[in-house]
Formats: structure tokens, sequence, C-alpha cells
């Protein structure tokens, strides 16, 4: 079985789009290791159109250091009604169609490792909303946006409890924090009336 990992750059007011606003901070080596870690700990990337579209550009001319390597080879999974499979090109990717929710439990299910989610915003609050999500891995900038698309569904059935696995300062107040979803609780047994 899978474990989904999501993985974001997040302001403290929890916006994830177009993280060009972290170059303003020196993350440190903790934070580069803490992305290191992650990557060469997955077995596939699961992204979005959008942000799958955008590595696609970037990556291969970056590829020359051992992370760039990897950012090439991983297989890669993405999630799209509009992408077509001449148009998924960078490396060995799979297009998911249909029923996110139902076709990504499906794959979770599956024998392998982990699967990174990074960016890719529309993808991850479906994840959240199903229950997917087993690991959160922020990077945590301390800066306030007011603006922008945040990590978690504005309108969620009920809230989500997540506990602190780690929580690592890094340069610049940068924080590097890791999550797992809250385990259930058990419902308390009557006692004695």
């Amino acid at each position: 079985m899978s474990r989904i990992v999501l993985t974001e750059f997040i302001s403290l007011d929890g916006v994830i789009e177009e993280p060009r606003w972290t170059f303003q901070f020196e993350r440190g080596p903790e934070g580069s290791k803490f992305k290191f870690d992650e990557l060469f700990a997955s077995e596939a990337l699961l992204l979005g159109r959008v942000t799958y579209q955008g590595f696609a550009q970037a990556w291969p001319s970056m590829g020359t250091d051992e992370f760039g390597k990897r950012m090439n080879s991983i297989p890669k999974y993405v999630v799209s009604s509009t992408l077509t499979d001449a148009e998924a090109t960078w490396g060995s990717t799979t297009v998911i169609r249909g029923d996110v929710a139902a076709e990504i439990a499906r794959l979770k299910a599956g024998p392998g490792g982990d699967l990174l989610v990074g960016g890719s915003c529309q993808l991850a609050q479906t994840l959240i909303q199903h229950g997917l999500v087993d690991e959160y891995r922020l990077m945590l900038f301390p800066i306030v946006l007011g603006a922008g698309k945040r990590l978690f569904p504005a309108a969620m059935s009920e809230p989500a409890k997540l506990t602190l696995a780690d929580a690592k300062p890094d340069r610049d107040g940068v924080m590097l924090l890791t999550y797992h979803p809250a385990a259930a609780e058990a419902p308390a047994a009557a006692g004695p009336a």
C-alpha cells in the first residue's frame, strides 16, 4: 500500500499559490535536506495539470545535479481531464482521468512507496476532502500574503485534526513541519447510569 505525502511551501496565512515569494528567504541546509529526503523517499510524483506542465517546462533543463536527475526520472501521475497522453511527455507519465478520488484511492491501495504531491492546489484540496493524505510536509514561511489559493478547502465537511510528527526551525524563521492525520478517536464507553 502506498502513502500520499503532501508537500507545500506555505505562508502563515495558508497561501500556497505561486510560491515565488519564498525566494526572499534563506531556508538553509535543513530545508534543502527536507526537500531532498522527501523526493528520494518517494516512488512517484502525483501532480495536478498546472503544476505538472510548469515542472515539465522547467526541470528538464535543471537535471544536472542529483535532485534534478531524480525529478526528471521519477515516475509521474498527473490528474487532468484536458491533458492528452501526447502532451504528457515529461519522463514516465501516466494521466489520471475520471473520478479522481476513486482513481487515486485505487492507486494508493496498490503496492508501492510514497506518492509525493507538491503544489497542485486543486488536487491537494480534493485529496484532503477525501481523507487520502497520509502525511503533510510543510515548509512554513514567516510571511502573511493576505490573498491567494490556500492549502485547505474553505468548506470542509468536518474539521481535520492533525498530529505534529516533527518540527524544526531553519534559517530566516522558516519552519519545517511534518503532520499526520490524527487517529480517529474511539467513542467513549458508556459508564454506569
